[in-house]
């Protein structure tokens, strides 16, 4: 990464998602400074501590401490992890209205701060809470970016990958919608390399239309399953955290499936979603028009309007 000034980040939440972000940007090297805020103060003062005493092992030497919602001011970048985690068996759409009543709380002070960087959400459930970071700073859209389906979209490249005996980077697929029980894959778009899956389903024996519906079904209930299994989710959704705050410090506009606000696109207006987007410095460079079905088009519609519906109750 090519550092041109100095990146500061306050990460707000030293849960297991937050310090799993925390972690990641440390062993990245991907900023200079990180600050630690918690309602637990002394929490995040141990998180620091510890963090700090890896520094040496680190490519950098990122500067790590516990500090105070002032500290938000000269941020460029404020990653919220802060709420209450999901429980077993509890979709994200029930963590709603506690949720935003400490986001309400959070937001009072980190705009009190003046702070003027990029906001990054991670909290469930991502598609509202980063509408109501949205609505409540008053920032423009771009600046106001949800983890989305950035790691849905990582779990079935993985998936894919596994399948086809293709390095997952190599297969360029999305999952699109809400980060939830109603996303979906375009499978119209998916392809390994500039091949089609479809064409790749051909010519693979045993391989039908229906393993990779089976494939997206695995991709929706995964975190269910590894909360089942271990009561959270945490390294996967801080990784891809960190892949973000990568593509915003090194300007890269990079297309990764987040959160954002549609204002036409897809024939949609008023919500954030997860959908490709080009990523950079400024944050939400542009949002990418697939040419998607017209069923993939109705399925994205029914995940907007869940979205609306549910934000309308609160």
């Amino acid at each position: 990464m090519k550092k041109t000034e100095k990146r500061k980040v306050v990460l707000i939440g030293t849960g297991m998602v937050g310090m799993s972000y925390a972690y990641a940007i440390l062993n990245q090297n991907l900023c200079d400074e990180l600050v630690l805020i918690d309602i637990n103060k002394k929490k995040a003062e141990g998180e620091a501590m510890d963090l700090n005493h890896g520094v040496a092992f680190s490519g950098g030497n990122m500067e790590i401490y516990a500090g105070e919602y002032s500290d938000c001011r000269d941020a460029d970048l404020i990653v919220l992890t802060a709420g209450l985690p999901q429980k077993e068996r509890q979709s994200r759409l029930d963590l709603l209205k506690e949720n935003r009543k400490i986001f309400e709380s959070i937001l009072h002070s980190v705009l009190q701060s003046g702070f003027c960087g990029i906001f990054l959400v991670a909290t469930n459930p991502v598609d509202i809470m980063t509408r109501i970071v949205y609505e409540i700073s008053g920032f423009s859209p771009e600046k106001v970016i949800g983890t989305g389906t950035a790691l849905d979209t990582a779990r079935l490249r993985y998936l894919l990958g596994e399948k086809f005996m293709i390095d997952p980077r190599n297969m360029h697929a999305y999952v699109m919608g809400e980060h939830g029980d109603s996303e979906f894959v375009p499978w119209s778009q998916a392809m390994m390399a500039t091949k089609p899956i479809f064409d790749l389903c051909e010519e693979t024996k045993g391989c039908h239309f229906q393993e990779l519906l089976e494939l997206e079904e695995e991709v929706r209930m995964a975190a269910y399953k590894i909360i089942e299994a271990k009561k959270a989710t945490y390294y996967g959704i801080g990784m891809a955290m960190a892949r973000i705050t990568k593509a915003i410090f090194g300007n890269e506009y990079s297309v990764l499936t987040v959160s954002a606000y549609l204002q036409g696109e897809y024939g949609e207006s008023g919500i954030y979603i997860g959908i490709p987007c080009v990523v950079n410095r400024m944050g939400i460079q542009r949002i990418v028009e697939l040419p998607l079905g017209g069923e993939e088009k109705q399925r994205l519609h029914s995940s907007c309007e869940m979205l609306e519906n549910t934000y309308q109750e609160i």
